[in-house]
């Protein structure tokens, strides 16, 4: 059963803890020898481990534009059309985001710059296993096109009889990616950064995976480029008395039942409405389908925290730094304002986190473990880098010559020095 706190009677590190983290260190000798042995036999260590982690062996790990094709059909028109207004509402949302180069000019002729420029080509890993994500594909696909990636490159696992999902498939057609292969843990991500008969390298991996995938992206990143690692998914629900406490028991459980690491966590400042979330949770635990992952997790991990006022409650949620923070209270928008670090954020009672999870269009790829103290969800940001560029001027060149030579000097590189000034004694015969 969930256990409830009361802030003032108890030490903060413990309400605050996040017990059964994964342990990154723990993957990290499988994964270097996954890793190894990609880069050594390519295609053929993609097929040996996924035939012994996945179960299946497979010839061609490329899926064909028929399976595609079949799998749109078997989904059904409605599921189509709801992937196509979430897909356009993802759209919509990542093209705000996207930013356009800078360019000063100096009466003097200095002519300063930044391009942004979109990566060549992405690779985005879409987690397979305890249950498949097909929004895991329009939310972190979408932003690579929008940000104007030429190649966009999806890995996810297959089942044992060969297959992806077709509601994944479905989803990587309306989202836009070309390319597909079969292949998942730390084997895909290998493939991924550094190349292999079928799997050509790309320039940044991005999408969230289990414990190997975490550490495998860890192994390449320096590589490649990384979005981040992915830890647990999280909740945390500010409440006051005007919460339903239905509303927060199913909301809690949401991210309970995606693992038994998840992270539930409610702080309230009504003791009323706390007990009867708690007993809610019992309630619905009773019937969920994925009632043992979910009961483990709120065992292991949730909580509920009875606090003086929101402003503590606030205190506590920055602490956390959540993955995703429900505002439950009279006010949200007054809370909002009071937040410094949260992934993302759902106003109000009508605002359930499944919301963004699937449809409105914020990303859902979102910092865990804390690390929304100091990183943000993916976005279009994610696909670009930023290119400077600096054209002098003789007239420019000549009146800061002498400083920058004496700058170099001063950290004691000559030839910085000399590189300005063999022009500037160019300069100085012209004029003569």
């Amino acid at each position: 059963m969930i256990k409830i706190y009361n802030s003032s009677e108890i030490d903060k590190s413990e309400i605050l803890s996040r017990s059964g983290q994964n342990d990154l260190e723990k993957a990290e000798k499988t994964v270097r020898e996954i890793i190894s042995d990609v880069r050594a036999r390519g295609d053929v260590a993609v097929k040996d481990y996924t035939l012994r982690f996945d179960g299946c062996d497979i010839s061609d790990m490329r899926v064909t534009e028929k399976e595609i094709d079949e799998a749109f059909v078997k989904v059904g028109d409605y599921f189509i059309d709801t992937l196509k207004a979430a897909a356009a509402n993802i759209s919509e949302y990542h093209l705000k985001q996207k930013r356009a180069g800078f360019e000063i000019k100096r009466p003097d002729g200095t002519v300063l710059g930044q391009r942004i420029l979109p990566v060549r080509r992405a690779g985005v890993y879409v987690p397979g296993g305890t249950a498949a994500y097909p929004s895991t594909v329009l939310m972190d696909v979408i932003p690579a096109v929008v940000a104007g990636v030429e190649e966009v490159v999806m890995v996810t696992p297959p089942d044992k009889n060969g297959r992806i999902k077709d509601e994944i498939l479905a989803a990587a057609r309306i989202a836009g990616v070309k390319e597909i292969y079969k292949a998942g843990g730390a084997q895909a991500v290998a493939a991924l950064a550094y190349g292999t008969e079928s799997i050509k390298r790309v320039d940044k991996i991005v999408g969230p995976g289990n414990i190997y995938v975490a550490a495998a992206k860890k192994a390449v990143s320096g590589d490649v480029g990384i979005d981040m690692f992915a830890g647990p998914s999280e909740i945390l629900i500010i409440a006051d008395g005007t919460a339903v406490p239905d509303y927060l028991a199913a909301d809690l459980l949401s991210q309970a039942e995606h693992d038994r690491l998840a992270s539930a966590v409610l702080v309230c400042t009504d003791e009323s409405v706390a007990k009867k979330t708690a007993e809610c949770i019992r309630k619905r635990l009773e019937k969920l389908p994925r009632r043992e992952i979910a009961a483990q997790s709120v065992e292991n991990n949730g909580k509920i925290i009875i606090v003086g006022d929101i402003d503590e409650a606030v205190d506590i949620s920055d602490a956390l730094s959540p993955e995703h923070l429900e505002i439950m209270t009279a006010d949200p928008e007054s809370v909002l304002r009071k937040v410094r670090n949260a992934g993302s954020v759902f106003l109000g009672r009508w605002s359930p986190e499944p919301i963004g999870d699937y449809f409105a269009g914020p990303n859902h790829t979102l910092p865990t473990s804390g690390t929304a103290r100091f990183s943000s969800p993916l976005g279009v940001d994610d696909f670009v880098k930023r290119s400077s560029y600096i054209c002098y001027s003789r007239e420019a060149l000549y009146k800061n010559g002498e400083r920058v030579a004496d700058f170099a000097r001063r950290e004691g590189l000559d030839a910085h020095a000399q590189s300005i000034e063999v022009r500037l004694k160019d300069i100085d015969g012209e004029e003569k």
